[in-house]
């Protein structure tokens, strides 16, 4: 039988390992453990997961794993926010801010002075 011949939800994968093995995809209705409504993981999608050698199948339909990366992608930028720390600026002079605790054995530049040195290099 040639790969034209299956049908389009039948994907085929030829394994890694020991021999070759060829494995069927089918479309399967899952659970969402978000919002519990039944969502198809596509025969595609399968075969997505099984090259990227994912175990797990999804547990979230597509619209629950959207809203959860908005919420993640939106909570980190508007959410807490990260600790800053006075420093002057090795070149300039100038009193600056910066998201990690100087050192006294590493230079700190203000971001004028480290965009030019970094043009420079």
């Amino acid at each position: 039988m040639g790969s034209k011949t299956r049908s389009a939800k039948q994907r085929f994968l030829i394994s890694k390992g020991e021999g070759i093995s060829l494995m069927a995809f089918q479309d399967k209705t899952l659970k969402c453990k978000d919002c519990g409504k039944d969502f198809i993981f596509t025969a595609g999608e399968q075969e997505f997961y099984a090259e990227k050698g994912f175990e797990n199948e999804p547990a979230r339909c597509r619209e629950c794993r959207g809203n959860r990366r908005r919420s993640r992608e939106g909570g980190e930028a508007q959410g807490t926010q990260r600790e800053m720390h006075e420093a002057v600026c090795a070149q300039c002079g100038v009193v600056t801010q910066v998201p990690f605790k100087p050192r006294n054995d590493r230079p700190i530049y203000c971001r004028d002075c480290f965009i030019a040195r970094k043009e420079q290099e």
